[in-house]
């Protein structure tokens, strides 16, 4: 690979044995086995550095061209979920009642939904995840960005993960349009709402739909 004129350092790597890494693999795999969406939460408080943490393990995911296309809004300010929440229902209820087809209503019934979303006010706190179609430069000027849906959508997956890890749940939630996130919260026009997290912890009797994962047989095809 060509260095020339280009900031290198050495890699850090720690490397391991068969044994360790499939060990690593498989505790890895049962802990996130155990990662479900969640709808009920508790008001419990939680302490913003978990957030913090959370976030930052988030912005390690790969992007195009290293741009980092995703702002990440927290939101605990409990008028804020409020409107939050009047805007996403509305929304939802259209959803329910016409935007939506008879299969995926149906789809729907066997995780008890509804219009009403009660977690928006309830979770201590809101991530929501905003992706920049393009930078802004120091005097205004358009900086571009790449792949950003695919960036951001890699940085969610390890937000999600990292909410799970430090013990919190979350549920993806994606009331759409989703315009009304963008002025609620005020963010300029190269940002583009893409995700809602509600984050906390779960209601002490929380329940979650008995479905199952698909197998390895059914996700994976091998070329050997």
């Amino acid at each position: 690979m060509n260095h020339a004129n280009q900031a290198f350092q050495p890699l850090v790597y720690r490397e391991f044995s068969p044994e360790e890494m499939l060990a690593r693999a498989t505790a890895l795999l049962d802990q996130l086995s155990a990662r479900r969406t969640v709808r009920e939460f508790s008001d419990r408080p939680v302490d913003r550095k978990i957030i913090e943490a959370i976030l930052l393990t988030a912005s390690t995911a790969p992007s195009g061209a290293n741009k980092q296309p995703w702002t990440f809004c927290v939101v605990s300010d409990p008028a804020v979920k409020a409107q939050i929440r009047t805007a996403a229902e509305k929304e939802e209820y259209e959803n329910y009642h016409g935007r939506m087809s008879d299969d995926w209503l149906a789809d729907l019934q066997k995780f008890g939904t509804d219009w009403h979303k009660p977690f928006l006010t309830t979770a201590p706190y809101l991530i929501v995840v905003f992706k920049k179609a393009y930078d802004l430069g120091s005097t205004g000027e358009k900086e571009k960005n790449y792949y950003v849906t695919e960036s951001v959508g890699l940085a969610c997956g390890l937000l999600i993960s990292a909410i799970h890890h430090a013990g919190l749940v979350t549920v993806t939630h994606t009331p759409s349009p989703l315009n009304f996130l963008q002025k609620i919260l005020g963010r300029p026009d190269n940002e583009r709402p893409f995700l809602l997290l509600p984050v906390g912890y779960p209601a002490a009797d929380a329940q979650v739909p008995s479905i199952g994962r698909k197998g390895l047989d059914e996700i994976s095809v091998w070329f050997e």
